[in-house]
């Protein structure tokens, strides 16, 4: 594991009118860490108490041997991240009939796991500061890959539970830290591709751990995908240790309070919170379709049966979304580049409407792609514009997976509620409702970014 850090640490101290900076600056460009480190001093001062602020740094270039280190790794590792996620969702039937619970109980495998990353998210950005990016990330795959292998030994669907539901507390520390890690590695101009390519290996994880549980399970059942899945994790945690270059830890005590509550400080700051606030629109959008198109397709006039796991084919489709997003926010900016995603996702839904297999698979193929892109780009934004605003890049990052899952939480249970009682045009109307509050926050923030572009 290399030695290179990529950020300087800044120590405020609490009740004083100066810094310590460590900065790692050669002699001549002193002053100029001096000038920054007395501005930084008096938002201490502001304060009240020490903070740690991450100072930015060249990073490394595209096309040099450790940034193709960093994103090879890290690719790796959203893809055995999410792919530890998902393998649940297709396995539901199984695990009612291994278990003897009734299938509407068993959505909990999914639920126990994105609500206890929900907890793990609040307590990632804080760890990560002062444990350092490596460590989190690395024993976030090694444990949640060992709490997956458990639950392929699990006597009982409780135990069963409390294994998925602890697997999500260790799964948050990857995506929670891996975006801050990249911003604070890569050179800002090889950052948005170096972000692309991270949300990729998400994607691919997506749709690995939804198509290939089926296959697996026929050569032993739905164990096979727990075994096969959690080992992968542990490697590629052991990978990430070994491969990474290191960061530098903050070096200020971890109080309870910041554990439990620092996440939060990220969010006094408005262009943040509308992020994030983006981020749990598009996720509900997106999650809300899914779920309730799977039901639909179940139902008159479709009558697919186990046929309607066909959906999650239309997955794939997102992994090159990120990268074409990419390219349209350089000819654009991030604003346009979200507002031309989240008018693409309506115009997915809409596209659904037909009672017609074909339009249903196209629809969702493209509301697939949309939301990919525009999590591309929402996701390197935040932790962009927590770093020109020196705030800390973890915890922007876990905030932002915090309003992301909340979306997925609370759309994934109401849009299957919608459809049970108002039919498919209800989850329609919904998701227009999503779309427009999401175009609104996009313009807002848009405006605060010109307002104070950092």
């Amino acid at each position: 594991m290399g030695s290179r850090s990529s950020s300087s640490s800044i120590l405020i101290l609490p009740g004083a009118g100066h810094a310590v900076v460590g900065t790692g600056l050669p002699p001549n460009s002193m002053p100029c860490a001096v000038g920054g480190s007395l501005a930084v001093g008096c938002v201490g001062l502001c304060l009240g108490e020490g903070v740690s602020i991450r100072t930015p740094s060249p990073g490394f270039p595209a096309g040099s041997p450790q940034y193709r280190r960093i994103l090879g790794t890290l690719g790796l590792g959203g893809l055995a991240n999410f792919a530890v996620i998902y393998f649940v969702q297709p396995l539901l039937p199984q695990f009612a009939r291994s278990f003897g619970v009734a299938e509407g109980a068993t959505g909990a495998a999914l639920s126990a796991t994105t609500l206890a990353m929900m907890v793990g998210l609040l307590l990632a950005g804080p760890l990560a500061d002062a444990l350092g990016r490596i460590w989190v990330m690395s024993g976030s795959l090694v444990l949640s890959g060992l709490f997956t292998l458990g639950c392929a030994l699990a006597p009982n669907w409780e135990i069963f539970l409390v294994l998925r539901a602890l697997s999500g507390l260790a799964l948050a520390g990857l995506p929670a830290i891996a975006l801050a890690y990249l911003r604070e590695q890569v050179d800002n101009a090889a950052h948005p591709a170096a972000n692309a390519f991270y949300i990729a290996g998400t994607a691919m994880g997506g749709a690995l751990g939804r198509l290939l549980p089926q296959p697996l399970s026929e050569l032993g059942g739905w164990q096979v995908s727990a075994w096969v899945l959690g080992v992968f994790s542990v490697l590629i945690g052991v990978v990430v240790m070994v491969a990474l270059p290191a960061d530098a830890p903050s070096k200020q005590r971890l109080p309870v309070h910041e554990v439990l509550f620092g996440t939060f400080t990220v969010l006094r700051h408005a262009q943040i919170v509308l992020i994030c606030v983006l981020g749990g629109l598009i996720m509900a959008v997106f999650v809300g379709a899914y779920n309730a198109i799977a039901l639909r397709l179940e139902a008159e006039p479709f009558n697919l049966g186990n046929e309607a796991a066909l959906v999650y084919l239309a997955y794939p489709v997102g992994i090159l979304a990120p990268a074409i997003f990419r390219r349209i926010g350089a000819r654009l900016d991030r604003p346009a580049t979200v507002v031309a995603g989240l008018l693409l996702m309506g115009v997915a839904v809409a596209v659904t409407s037909p009672d017609l297999v074909a339009t249903a698979m196209f629809g969702l193929g493209l509301l697939t792609f949309a939301f990919m892109g525009t999590h591309s780009m929402l996701s390197g934004w935040v932790v962009d514009r927590a770093h020109r605003l020196r705030l800390s890049t973890a915890r922007a990052s876990s905030a932002y997976l915090v309003l992301y899952y909340a979306g997925s939480t609370v759309s994934g249970t109401l849009s299957t509620h919608l459809w049970s009682s108002f039919g498919w045009i209800s989850v329609m109307l919904w998701s227009a409702a999503l779309v427009l509050a999401g175009l609104v926050c996009a313009g807002a923030v848009a405006v605060l970014q010109r307002r104070d572009p950092a």
